[in-house]
Order: C-alpha cells, then sequence, then structure tokens
C-alpha cells in the first residue's frame, strides 16, 4: 500500500503499526494471540470463581470480578486491531470506525481506573473501620460505586470525543500506531490543537497523575495502620494491599507516560501503548491471583467440584 497525505476530508486512517520484516510479525502475531488468550482465561476464570464460591461474596471480590470484565472488555477492543494489523504491512481504518474504536477504548479505560479508586476506597473501609465494614460497604453501596465507575468512564470518553469530533481532519491521514488514540488523531487535525491539547492533557494526565497520587498515598496509610496491627489477618490485609499497589502502579505509569504531557512522538510511544492495552489486562489476574491465598483456594475448588453453585454476589 502506497502512504501519502490527502487534502480532502478524511475519511479513513491509515494505521503504520510495526515497520518489522514479515517474520518479526508472525512472531509477533503469535506472542500477542497468546496474551489474548491468556487474558480472556485469566479474568474469566476470576469471574466465574467469584460467582460461583460463596466464599467470595465479599465487596473486595465483588470489585475484582467487574476489574477482571473491564479486562476483558478493553483486551477485545484492543488486541483484535492490533493482531490483524500484525497481518498485514499497514492497516486501514474508516474515519467513525476510528472514532468508535476512541470511545470504547476510552470508556473502559476510564472505569478501569476508577475501579481501582473504589477498590483502594474499599480497602481503606476494610483497614480503619473493621467492625463496621459490611454494613458500610454493603451491597447496593458496592453497586452504586461500581455503576459510578462506568459512569465516569462515560463521562471522560464522551468529553474526548466531543474535543475531537469538531476539528477538521484534511490530511495527513497516517498514524503511527497500531490503534486509533486521541495523542495521534489529534495531531492530524488541520488547525492549531494547542488548546484542545491543554484540555485533553487536563482531561486524561493530570488526572491520572491526581488519582494514582492520592492512590498510593492511601495505600501508605493504610499499610501503616497494617503494621502497627498484631492480628490473625495482618499477613492476609498486607498481601491484598501489596497486590493492590502492583495493580495501580502497572496501569497507571504507562498510561501517565503516554497521556500527561504534550502529544509529541517519542520511541517508546508503541511500547508504552502495548503495554497499556494489552499487557496490564493480563497482568492484573496474574496479580491478583499469585499473591492472592483466597483466591487461590477457590480457584483449586472450582477446578475439583463436579458442579458449581449459582449464587448471588454479597
Amino acid at each position: 500500500m502506497e502512504l501519502k497525505n490527502v487534502t480532502n476530508p478524511v475519511m479513513e486512517f491509515v494505521l503504520l503499526g510495526f515497520n518489522h520484516s514479515l517474520k518479526i510479525q508472525q512472531f509477533l502475531f503469535v506472542v500477542f494471540f497468546l496474551v489474548f488468550l491468556m487474558t480472556c482465561l485469566g479474568n474469566i476464570t476470576i469471574l466465574v470463581t467469584v460467582i460461583t464460591d460463596y466464599h467470595l461474596h465479599t465487596p473486595m471480590y465483588f470489585f475484582l470480578a467487574n476489574l477482571a470484565f473491564t479486562d476483558i472488555t478493553e483486551s477485545s477492543v484492543n488486541t483484535p486491531i492490533l493482531l490483524s494489523g500484525l497481518l498485514s504491512q499497514h492497516k486501514t481504518v474508516p474515519f467513525k470506525e476510528c472514532i468508535l474504536h476512541m470511545f470504547l477504548f476510552h470508556f473502559i479505560g476510564g472505569a478501569h481506573i476508577l475501579l481501582l479508586a473504589v477498590m483502594a476506597a474499599d480497602r481503606y473501609m476494610a483497614i480503619h473501620k473493621p467492625l463496621q465494614y459490611l454494613t458500610i460497604m454493603n451491597h447496593e453501596v458496592c453497586v452504586v460505586l461500581v455503576a459510578g465507575s462506568w459512569a465516569g468512564g462515560l463521562i471522560h470518553s464522551a468529553t474526548q470525543i466531543a474535543l475531537l469530533l469538531p476539528l477538521p481532519y484534511c490530511g495527513p491521514n497516517i498514524l503511527d500506531n497500531f490503534h486509533c488514540d486521541v495523542p495521534q488523531v489529534l495531531k492530524l487535525a488541520c488547525i492549531d490543537t494547542y488548546l484542545t491539547e491543554l484540555q485533553m492533557v487536563s482531561n486524561s494526565g493530570l488526572l491520572l497523575i491526581v488519582i494514582f497520587v492520592l492512590l498510593l498515598i492511601s495505600y501508605a496509610v493504610i499499610l501503616v495502620k497494617i503494621g502497627r496491627q498484631v492480628s490473625e489477618g495482618k499477613h492476609k490485609a498486607l498481601s491484598t494491599c501489596i497486590a493492590q499497589i502492583m495493580a495501580i502502579s502497572i496501569t497507571f505509569i504507562p498510561g501517565i507516560f503516554i497521556y500527561a504531557r504534550p502529544f509529541k512522538t517519542f520511541e517508546l510511544d508503541k511500547v508504552a501503548s502495548i503495554f497499556f492495552t494489552v499487557l496490564v489486562p493480563l497482568l492484573n489476574p496474574m496479580v491478583y491471583t499469585l499473591r492472592n491465598t483466597e483466591m487461590k483456594k477457590a480457584i483449586r475448588r472450582l477446578a475439583f467440584r463436579p458442579s458449581s453453585r449459582q449464587n448471588l454476589f454479597l
């Protein structure tokens, strides 16, 4: 396919993807296909385990199941585009499809980020208000918090798209990435986008930094509180908090690198995008299952029992 700039209104975008040899791209296709399968398997395992094991019908695992759902949907939005691009030298994406992809990506990603904040708040209540915890974090409150996370993701995504759509796109139409994303698309507008870029950075990057710092502070307070306790559940609480700190770190750091700076091209952009969109959904179930004794026991119970009970959350 011959790449060229256009002067007419853009009807499609060309994703450059990876400029490697065919053999390397075929190898990457196999690697990322396996990553996608493991992501789906790991997160579906978490979902099924939490739903069928009544021992896990608690607020913490309710939020974890919803986080697993966002990992599945986010990976399903991004990885197929990556895989299809690896099968061809360049991939053409219609303008409307590109906008739809960005909307879904930021909708699910925004909900994912807010769910991590909700999980931090849940752990804070469990450590600081242990006697009132189940009363405060009742079923209705948990449902409202999850619904609020999705609503927040919707508002975030709708704001991004509302800022992008009015801009004129008359060329070029080449995106140096494997999927459509705000930084690359915004740079293709035919007018000065400085103010829009500042709004985008505030809506995504600055918000990521603020939430990340607040989460680190909250977990530091929680760890100090745990360290002062001498109880049977101390090790379990410590392990859970460490797992969640790992989860938020691997999610926020690549996202901050991509969205919390001027939208200029850097060599590590594609690597950060792959990590943020493809690898994070795989790492989350690994973090939460490998460091969570209760979850590992529940998975073993699920694997070795003949049938599963169907229970409601909480």
